[in-house]
């Protein structure tokens, strides 16, 4: 089967730090390309991911981009898009593409007359009710949980083949020998993720926190300060800074409550391993969790509110603790030692290896392929 994966022009693949999707991507190509799929990877030039084509139009991600106005904006995911097009048009041996790229995927996609096409659904289904309410027929969808398709418009249920669970890439060895006593929350920040809870929280407890994520495409305080020192820096406003400047900053201490800025690949493994449990005190209903993937992966145990898709992918008290306020959280954030890394490492093992992602998305390529 040769597949044209469209990730998309706003990071590269993988990303060099925080990226969702693009993880996502960067850890379903090479377990498909061990099962013989030729993979055409549509993203951004400086993509590093091992495929066997790649197209772009960009040399580099257009992520930064997204902080000006709307119609300067606009053009860069069709620009990408019209590129993805006239690939579909040059050849007819593309047996099928998978999508990733919001609403402009499916919306241009839907009407070539190309090959069939698999639309992975990432986000919030609420965000934009005019377009997936009445979702083109001609796409299939797959969604990221269960709970996130539950709360979709009626024609995007109607459309979507299922749920398949994110994955993540298994740690050859154990990372955790070097445990440390902190807590960290993963992601970037925003109210969405709830990072002042877990700030909150922490502090109460007297329980040392590590902050780790870009704050508004900051990748470090110092980068961060630019901002927040100057009331005229386009960013200065934007909901994420503020965020972090009025609800987050007031707990760091530089001791107990700490924000390390952005890390990625080894950095944040062993950041991550080295936690006694990862926090996701989240404030909305999150679709894929992969960052709780991430840590039942390198056997951390995850502690979080009971919301989206969080306990599909938890065990209470098994693999980790779910709650169902802040007050509740606290508590179980003293009992994470109840909790054995090893089961975190073999539920991971069992369900959200990279390896059960893509026989997963194959089943699905052979359906839509195949018109069922």
């Amino acid at each position: 089967m040769k597949v044209l994966v469209n990730a998309g022009p706003w990071l590269a693949v993988p990303p060099a730090g925080y990226g969702g999707i693009e993880n996502v991507v960067a850890t379903l190509v090479p377990a498909l390309r061990e099962r013989g799929v030729h993979v055409v990877l549509a993203s951004v030039g400086s993509s590093s991911l091992e495929v066997d084509e790649l197209i772009d139009v960009f040399d580099d991600g257009q992520f930064t981009e997204l902080q000006k106005p709307y119609n300067q904006v606009v053009g860069i995911t069709h620009a990408h898009q019209a590129r993805v097009v006239a690939e579909l048009r040059s050849r007819d041996d593309i047996d099928l593409v998978h999508d990733h790229v919001e609403v402009v995927g499916p919306a241009v996609l839907s009407a070539l007359d190309g090959p069939p096409v698999l639309h992975t659904l990432h986000w919030d289904l609420r965000k934009h009710p005019a377009f997936y309410g009445t979702f083109p027929p001609a796409i299939a969808v797959n969604g990221v949980s269960e709970s996130q398709l539950a709360r979709a418009p009626g024609a995007l249920q109607e459309a979507a083949l299922g749920a398949v669970h994110l994955a993540t890439p298994l740690a050859d060895r154990d990372l955790r020998a070097e445990r440390g006593e902190h807590l960290v929350v993963m992601g970037r920040i925003c109210g969405l993720k709830g990072q002042h809870v877990a700030a909150r929280i922490c502090q109460k407890l007297g329980q040392p926190l590590v902050l780790a994520g870009p704050v508004s495409g900051r990748n470090t305080p110092a980068e961060l300060d630019v901002v927040a020192q100057n009331p005229y820096h386009p960013l200065h406003s934007h909901p994420d800074v503020r965020y972090h400047l009025d609800q987050v900053s007031p707990y760091l201490d530089g001791e107990l409550v700490r924000w390390v800025g952005a890390v990625g690949g080894e950095e944040r493994d062993l950041l991550y391993a080295s936690s006694r449990a990862a926090l996701f005190p989240i404030q909305w209903d999150e679709p894929g969790g992969t960052a709780v993937v991430e840590a039942l992966a390198l056997g951390v145990p995850p502690v979080g509110l009971r919301r989206g898709c969080l306990p599909e992918l938890i065990e209470h008290g098994r693999t980790g603790f779910l709650a169902d306020s802040e007050e509740e959280l606290a508590e179980w954030v003293l009992r994470v030692d109840e909790i054995d890394p090893e089961e975190c490492r073999r539920e991971a093992r069992r369900r959200f290896s990279p390896s059960v992602m893509a026989d997963r998305y194959l089943e699905l390529y052979e359906r839509v392929a195949s018109g069922r």
